[in-house]
């Protein structure tokens, strides 16, 4: 085994504990923590599988802006007098929904036929990036308004609600 592949079963050991965190943590901060580390360590894989625009995109996208708004989210929205646990009638039935997933895809890792992987097409950066900064920059410039917005109605919201 080489070193890399050592390092590629740590880090998919790593984000399947963080995944398993997230279902199992009892504080909904807790679950958003690990949710962090589980797409911090998918992002390491994509390093590990040459990948490294899709692990930018992982940290940058998904690590940044969609935890740090999920964080809002729940800082915003939490009212002291309901209790931060998470521990309810449902639990046990997520814990029993993850085990079967868990067991589809362990059941579909031993029985696929695992050979050499063929290159893709080569993707045209470059001309990827002059596309994102040139026709596709006043609709994502448009969206972040948006997200901004929705997220300045929320604090709003919760504010309102807070005062009842």
């Amino acid at each position: 085994m080489t070193p890399t592949q050592l390092l590629f079963y740590v880090v998919s050991a790593l984000a399947l504990a963080a995944a398993l965190g997230v279902v199992g943590a009892r504080r909904v901060v807790h679950s958003a923590v690990f949710l962090l580390l589980t797409l911090l360590a998918v992002a390491g894989l994509f390093v590990l599988l040459l990948a490294p625009f899709l692990a930018l995109v992982q940290v940058l996208l998904f690590g940044g802006a969609i935890v740090i708004v999920l964080f809002f989210a729940i800082m915003l929205t939490q009212r002291p007098d309901v209790s931060q646990e998470l521990d309810n009638a449902q639990r046990p039935l997520a814990l029993v929904a993850s085990a079967i997933v868990l067991a589809l895809f362990a059941a579909i890792l031993v029985t696929s036929a695992w050979g050499p992987v063929q290159p893709g097409p080569v993707v045209d950066l470059p001309r990827m990036g002059t596309s994102l900064f040139t026709q596709w920059a006043i609709p994502f410039e448009v969206a972040s308004l948006v997200l901004l917005v929705a997220l300045m109605g929320a604090l709003i919201i919760a504010r309102l609600g807070g005062e009842e």
